[in-house]
């Protein structure tokens, strides 16, 4: 969905370029979102609060229906039913994690596809375009 790589670290996959971005907020970010921290139970948690109103240009038509699509699948679902979605035992980040020997290695997108081969080979070719077109404007 963000385009960013992920990878298997303790607490779950990790988009390393989102979270060094969140460690080292740069302006833009910070006139747009406003973040706290706070204490859930005994972990912190970051609480995050729009600071301008949304700007749907920003995004492509197909960005747009897929971020509502995940919207409206996740919108009623916990915080530990999210932490199902993302750490199921043979879900995408488990397959990688390994109890722990794969901390830090790339969650490879192809992953987390699950087992439908057609699907899989379809969406392992746009996964691959989408790299060749990312390494056309690096």
């Amino acid at each position: 969905m963000t385009g960013l790589e992920y990878y298997a670290w303790k607490m779950g996959p990790v988009p390393v370029a989102l979270q060094n971005e969140l460690d080292e907020p740069q302006d833009d970010f910070c006139a747009a979102i406003g973040m706290a921290c706070e204490k859930v139970i005994d972990l912190p948690r970051l609480k995050f609060e729009p600071k301008c109103e949304f700007d749907s240009s920003l995004f492509s038509k197909r960005e747009s229906k897929l971020m509502r699509n995940i919207a409206e699948k996740h919108k009623n679902k916990s915080a530990a039913e999210m932490v199902d979605v993302t750490h199921g035992e043979n879900h995408a980040w488990a397959k990688i994690w390994r109890n722990g020997d794969g901390y830090n290695n790339l969650i490879p997108y192809e992953v987390s596809l699950g087992d439908n081969e057609s699907e899989f080979h379809h969406i392992s070719e746009l996964a691959a375009e989408h790299r060749e077109i990312q390494a056309n404007y690096a």
